[in-house]
């Protein structure tokens, strides 16, 4: 078996990203469960398909934040990676209709710009 270069990672990492580099990912720790980020995930499928949207929805572990779950995660073409904070269905529906449709932040729920 060959030893992997980074020039040969980057390719797997490009070809395992998937057609779609729009993303949501929902902190499904059990402090972002407990704090209701169960119910903001399955209303993110919902919505999007509801929708016919053309963003991947995920799961994503602990981000160290207990105190701001559900956290979520967003990343669209055009706009810096952002985290939301205190999440529930309103919030949610926000973040579809500003920052996936008409690709503005929601500024009053921002925890955290990334990018």
């Amino acid at each position: 078996m060959n030893k992997l270069t980074p020039h040969d990672l980057e390719k797997m990492h490009q070809a395992s990203s998937g057609a779609s580099k729009d993303w949501i990912k929902v902190g499904m720790s059990s402090c972002g469960i407990a704090a209701g980020a169960d119910d903001v995930f399955n209303f993110f499928i919902e919505e999007v398909k509801k929708r016919n949207l053309q963003i991947e929805i995920k799961k994503c572990g602990c981000a160290g934040a207990c105190y701001a779950e559900p956290l979520v995660e967003v990343s669209v073409a055009g706009l810096p990676p952002v985290v939301y904070g205190a999440v529930n269905k309103e919030v949610a529906t926000k973040i579809l209709e500003k920052h996936v449709i008409s690709k503005m932040l929601v500024n009053d729920c921002i925890f955290e710009v990334l990018g």
